[in-house]
């Protein structure tokens, strides 16, 4: 069964109690199942800009977002296509700040609710909104999806890709934050990076991070929250077998605590990206030569 990847980035709008959800249209591939308003990514497209064009296509409504929610990981297996699909879901919390309320078929949903979560959990959900609404998740009908998207028929392009990685903000009870810093021979050579790296498939995001803080540091953490999405577009990187290559990498970065800290050691496991790994108190940060999400997660300019 061939595996595909995609990233969506969903909403929810409160009005009271009520959440807004959208019934999945007859043409597509789960009809009669609600779910959080949102889709699929555009390449290069930051998730909080998508999550604003994709519920607007579903609900009329424009929106601006207020904050991250959650990241969340399923995958849907489309069998008469032969196709897994994990897709990496980025949900924010958003508001209303124009627009007349109505479905719209063609963003993928043909009828709109606001709903309580008692009045939720009587409705067949697409198990991440159950999960996101605190509701019992229950699986989906066996006939359900039905046929795979055309878009995941289609094999991706050879000169772009799109990667989903979870990387940490990761402190020990002293305070100290931990670093990892790139290999030579991979993008970014020298810098000091967050701990984490791409997640694989059918793999949770902070399940992802949490095995690769042990890779790269052999540290054992715990996930606090999510502290934010970021993604980096770069039309010019060097891809596999030094192709050009139109990259786009879309990050959530957690907040982690490591409770017994030891000193910080790259495994073989970690691939050979990683040079080595250390332990920084927030003075040691100042000056250090950063990435821009390592420097954006730790409030530190670098050089």
């Amino acid at each position: 069964m061939e595996q595909r990847r995609r990233i969506g980035a969903y909403g929810v709008l409160r009005r009271g109690e009520r959440v807004l959800l959208a019934r999945g249209a007859a043409t597509g591939p789960f009809p009669g199942v609600w779910q959080l308003p949102g889709g699929g990514l555009a390449h290069a497209e930051h998730p909080a800009h998508a999550v604003v064009r994709e519920f607007g296509a579903e609900t009329g409504l424009t929106v601006g977002v207020t904050g991250v929610r959650a990241a969340v990981a399923d995958v849907v297996t489309f069998r008469d296509d032969d196709v897994a699909l994990h897709v990496d879901r980025l949900v924010f919390d958003v508001e209303a700040r124009s627009g007349q309320l109505r479905p719209a078929p063609a963003g993928g949903g043909d009828e709109l609710a606001w709903v309580t979560p008692a009045e939720a959990a009587g409705l067949p959900l697409m198990p991440f909104t159950a999960e996101l609404l605190g509701v019992p998740v229950t699986p989906l009908p066996p006939e359900l999806p039905r046929a795979a998207p055309a878009e995941l028929l289609t094999p991706p392009p050879l000169d772009r890709g799109q990667r989903f990685a979870a990387y940490g903000l990761v402190t020990d009870p002293a305070g100290r934050v931990l670093l990892t810093m790139i290999a030579e021979g991979y993008p970014g050579a020298g810098r000091w990076h967050l701990p984490g790296g791409g997640t694989d498939h059918g793999e949770q995001p902070a399940t992802g991070l949490l095995r690769e803080l042990v890779e790269e540091a052999g540290q054992l953490g715990r996930v606090l929250g999510l502290v934010t999405v970021d993604h980096l577009h770069n039309p010019a990187a060097l891809g596999p077998e030094g192709r050009p290559m139109d990259w786009h990498s879309v990050r959530v970065v957690y907040r982690v605590v490591v409770d017994a800290p030891t000193e910080a050691v790259v495994t073989e496991l970690a691939g050979g990206s990683t040079a080595r790994a250390a332990w920084f108190t927030a003075a040691q940060l100042d000056g250090l030569s950063m990435t821009g999400v390592a420097a954006l997660a730790t409030g530190r300019r670098g050089r």
